[in-house]
C-alpha cells in the first residue's frame, strides 16, 4: 500500500470499502432482499447506504447532482415506507455508476485540496470523506448483522492487509 500521501491512503481505503460494500450486498440472499428489518425492507438499507455515498461523498450541496434513474422521492430515507422497489440488478447498476464515480474524483484529489470547502459547501473535502467512510461502515455493519443472522455465514472483508481478490473467490469466511 502506498503511504506517501494522505491521497494514497485514501484511494486504498476507498478501494477496500467499494469491494467490501460490493461483496456484502452479493452475499444478501434472494429470499431476504425484500425482508423487513427495523420495519424496511433489506434492499432500501443498501439504498439508503449508496445514495448516501453518491450525494455526500463528493459535495452533498452541488447544485448540478442528478438523482439516480431508479430514485424517487424518499427512497433513500429509512423513515419513509416507499412504493417503489429496487431490484437487484438496479442496486448493482448502482453500484457500479457509484464506484467509478468516486475512483474519478478520488483520483482528482491531491493532498493540498483535502481542507478546501467544495462550492456551496459548509464542509471541508476531507470531512466528507471521512464522514461518508463512517456513514457506510455503520450501515455495512447492520447489513452484515442482517446476513449472519439469517445464514450463519460471515461475508468476506479484505481489511487493512488482505488483498482484494480477483476473479473467483469465496465471498464468505
Amino acid at each position: 500500500m502506498k503511504q506517501e500521501a494522505l491521497t494514497d491512503i485514501i484511494a486504498d481505503q476507498t478501494e477496500r470499502a467499494l469491494w467490501e460494500v460490493k461483496n456484502v450486498i452479493s452475499c444478501v440472499p434472494d429470499e431476504y432482499w425484500n425482508k423487513e428489518y427495523c420495519g424496511m425492507p433489506l434492499w432500501k438499507h443498501i439504498y439508503h447506504m449508496l445514495h448516501s455515498l453518491d450525494l455526500w461523498f463528493i459535495n452533498p450541496r452541488d447544485p448540478h447532482y442528478k438523482e439516480p434513474p431508479v430514485h424517487e422521492e424518499n427512497l433513500n430515507n429509512l423513515d419513509v415506507v416507499s412504493h417503489r422497489h429496487l431490484e437487484r440488478e438496479e442496486i448493482d447498476a448502482y453500484f457500479t455508476c457509484i464506484k467509478e464515480k468516486t475512483q474519478n474524483y478520488i483520483a482528482s484529489l491531491e493532498d493540498a485540496f483535502l481542507l478546501e470547502r467544495p462550492e456551496g459547501c459548509e464542509y471541508t473535502k476531507f470531512t466528507l470523506l471521512m464522514a461518508q467512510h463512517r456513514h457506510l461502515h455503520t450501515h455495512m455493519g447492520m447489513i452484515m448483522g442482517f446476513i449472519v443472522a439469517e445464514t450463519g455465514l460471515w461475508p468476506r472483508v479484505v481489511g487493512l492487509e488482505g488483498r482484494i481478490p480477483q476473479g473467483e473467490y469465496n465471498k464468505y469466511f
